[in-house]
């Protein structure tokens, strides 16, 4: 997907390319962990949707849920998803800076020859 460091720097066409898959592939990892969340929170807690989109929303932005779990299986849901968000957040924050970076570092490379 990136050009090796011995290759040139590409073109901010290029660039603009990757930043706009980057984004799109992070906001498709974002609407598919909120619908897992959204999901899980209304199977499991029996929430009205909009009550488990707020919950799913809140887990999934690292705040913390709005409703006390009431049911083992909720609580349980509610734990892993929970986990599971940590690693979603830190895989879109990676997902969406790694053109940026690999630009950065690219136009850093010094040839030593």
């Amino acid at each position: 997907m990136f050009e090796h460091h011995q290759q040139p720097v590409a073109p901010a066409a290029v660039f603009l390319w990757r930043l706009v898959g980057s984004m799109l592939a992070a906001s498709l990892l974002i609407v598919g962990s909120l619908g897992i969340g959204i999901w899980g929170y209304h199977y499991f807690e029996g929430m009205t949707y909009i009550d488990a989109f707020a919950n799913a929303s809140m887990i999934l932005s690292g705040m913390g849920p709005l409703t006390p779990m009431t049911t083992e299986a909720g609580k349980m849901f509610a734990g892993f998803y929970a986990l599971y968000s940590g690693f979603a957040l830190l895989t879109v924050t990676a997902v969406t800076l790694a053109p940026i970076v690999h630009r950065f570092l690219h136009q850093l490379h010094l040839d030593l020859d």
